[in-house]
């Protein structure tokens, strides 16, 4: 069956609601994982808490540059100017996730708080945001508050996975 030329070449739209639940459920787990194996040999100095931080932003930055590049050839469409920046732009929501995290190791290193033991609340806060975002996109699809809350579970059971991992590999 012949399709027509403009279903062909129709450019490909993302969802905004689907691409900050991927990139923030993805950017979450990232930041989990990566504090996890950051902090395995318990160094918890101020310099190695800043240490922690920038290569949590390098690992971001370049998981939503390999994913949106992924996407940009993976579409075998004829592509336009710009459309590798519009590819990789698209990723912000994993860099956005990650950003709070960044934030306690960062402060951890700059003195805000101590740097012992700053993992558990990085932790923590990504399990709270792994569950919001499911949460959010479940309600922004119409699904009841029940199903909702289901969502948002089964999302930080993702970060809840991450720190039983994390206890059994230490």
């Amino acid at each position: 069956m012949a399709e027509s030329s403009a279903a062909v070449t129709a450019p490909q739209r993302n969802d905004t609601r689907e691409a900050v639940l991927f990139g923030g459920v993805y950017g979450a787990v990232l930041a989990s994982s990566m504090v996890a194996a950051l902090t395995q040999y318990g160094h918890a100095s101020r310099g190695s808490r800043r240490y922690d931080a920038a290569w949590l932003l390098v690992t971001a930055f370049a998981s939503a540059l390999a994913h949106g590049y992924a996407h940009y050839i993976a579409d075998r469409a004829p592509h336009r100017r710009g459309d590798t920046l519009r590819a990789l732009a698209a990723e912000w929501p994993l860099i956005t996730a990650v950003l709070p995290t960044v934030l306690i190791l960062a402060g951890a290193g700059w003195g805000w708080w101590p740097p012992n033991g700053v993992e558990y609340a990085a932790f923590t806060l990504n399990i709270v945001l792994l569950f919001v975002l499911g949460v959010v996109t479940a309600r922004w699809s119409r699904r009841p508050w029940t199903a909702a809350v289901a969502v948002g579970a089964a999302d930080a059971l993702l970060g809840v996975v991450v720190v039983v991992a994390n206890a059994n590999i230490k």
